[in-house]
Order: structure tokens, then sequence, then C-alpha cells
């Protein structure tokens, strides 16, 4: 039976949207999001995202599946897009607020009037355990942790946004061999649900440059839960401001951690590229 979608994507990181409110389960199997996904021989997208109906006392559910068929807790740019596309669904315009339930918590992104998409992504968590990783010990926080890959000593910090990230700084992050990297950082045995990893160049306190390698994507053109994670890693650090631009291959992100409510805040785009039925 064919089905509708309709494509999205947040600063070149590109999901396929599916209208799932009248079931509480994906109308997608993992399997048949690999087959989406594939840009050859389907679609082609970083993931599949399900609007599905809303759960303790949330407005909507999501779930994704990434282009490997697993399912991450959360994706920043990919609620973004879910929130344009519910919006969309529901014939309204910004202002607009959503409370959505993910398997990394409850989040909730606004439409702006300007076009542009605020998320409250909720607070960093930052002990080992919650990562979930062996560099330290689990009440301890992965700070500035050394970390052998590829015959090279890494000074690394981790964080969980609702899905877990390694950040390391670098001097020059084009230099960086990300093809080769990425992978061996994911599948390190010391993430116990492998990992998601940002190589930041600090350009200055408020600007930084990132590039990423997503947990069963690979290399995306930009990562939201990310851009996140980098910025609380480089206050951690003394790297950078608690508000700052994030340029990721595919543009900028603002992303801002209050010192208010310990909350991160990520603004920025989600586009619609095409509808069509499969």
């Amino acid at each position: 039976m064919a089905m509708e979608f309709t494509k999205y994507h947040g600063l070149g990181n590109d999901f396929i949207l599916i209208d799932n409110r009248a079931s509480t389960e994906p109308r997608l199997t993992p399997e048949d999001a690999i087959q989406w996904c594939d840009r050859h021989f389907g679609i082609g997208a970083d993931g599949v995202i399900f609007a599905l109906p809303g759960q303790d006392g949330t407005d909507y559910t999501m779930r994704i599946f990434n282009n490997d068929g697993s399912e991450p807790e959360m994706c920043g740019n990919g609620i973004r897009c879910l929130a344009k596309f519910i919006a969309e669904l529901e014939g309204l315009t910004a202002p607009q607020a959503y409370k959505i339930h993910t398997l990394g918590g409850l989040i909730t992104p606004k439409l702006e009037a300007n076009g542009l998409v605020t998320v409250d992504m909720g607070e960093p968590r930052l002990l080992a355990a919650e990562i979930p990783t062996t560099l330290t010990g689990a009440d301890e926080k992965v700070v500035n942790q050394p970390l052998e890959v590829a015959g090279k000593t890494w000074q690394v910090t981790c964080v969980n946004m609702g899905n877990p990230h390694c950040v390391t700084f670098v001097d020059d992050v084009d230099a960086i061999p990300l093809e080769t990297l990425g992978s061996q950082f994911e599948c390190h045995s010391v993430f116990l649900k492998k990992i998601n990893t940002e190589f930041i160049q600090v350009v200055r306190s408020d600007y930084l440059k990132m590039r990423v390698w997503e947990r069963g994507a690979g290399i995306t053109l930009a990562c939201g839960t990310g851009a996140c994670a980098s910025l609380v890693a480089g206050v951690l650090n003394g790297l950078c401001d608690r508000r700052a631009t994030v340029e990721l291959p595919g543009g900028p992100l603002q992303i801002e951690w209050s010192e208010t409510d310990d909350r991160l805040y990520m603004t920025g785009p989600a586009e619609k590229a095409f509808v069509g039925t499969r």
C-alpha cells in the first residue's frame, strides 16, 4: 500500500516524516527504514521520523529510525523538523509550541514567527553512568579525559543530551579524517551504548566550528543534540561562552546553556524539501 511522506531537513540533516497519529506503533519497520533512507534505491535520508499520539500528557510522541535501522533516543534537528511537520498537519502557524515525548525525555519545540524553531532541550546529563561510559567512575563527570583511538590519545568530554555524545577539541576541524575516525569512536568499548562524536574548533568564545559522526547514521551535515553537547563541553573546559553560534557543515545553530534554569536552548531552521508517496 502506498504511503504518503514529507521530506524535511534541518541544515542538511534530512528526514522522512510520516503521519503516524492513527497508531501508537511506527508504520514502518527498521528494515523498511533502511530501504527508504537509501540514497540510491530509496528516497534518501539520515532517518525516518514518526509523529505518533502523545503519551503522559504530551501532545505527540516522536520515534525515529536511523538509516541503519537503529533507534536513537532523540534527534535535535529532527525534532525541529517534526514541529514544522505537525504544525502543517494541524494547519497552524507560528508562534506555536508542542510538548513531545521522546525516548530521551520530554522535549518542547516552539515555532517562532521568523520561521526558525527554538527547542528547550532540557538539562545536560554529565555523569559517566548517564552517558553511559566506563571512562571514569559512574558518579563522576567525564571532562577532559584521555581516550585512545586510532593510535592517538584524544582528550574527550562526554555529555548526554537525551542521547550520548563524546566531544573533543581540535585545532583544525577540517583536517580531521572523520570518515575513518568516526566509526572507531562510535564503537569504542568504553561507550556502552555506542556514541555520537563531535570534533570542535573554537574560533572565538562565542563561535564554534563542528563536524559530527552520528551513531547509526555516520557523517551528517548537522546534529542539534551534538551542537548542544559541544557547547556544554566547551563551557566545562573553559573554552567558550554559555551562548554561542555553532557552525556545522550545513549551517549555523544558536545554542544557549541558560544560567537561570540550567537548560539548553537550540534555535535553528527546519525546511520542507518535498512530499511524495512510496
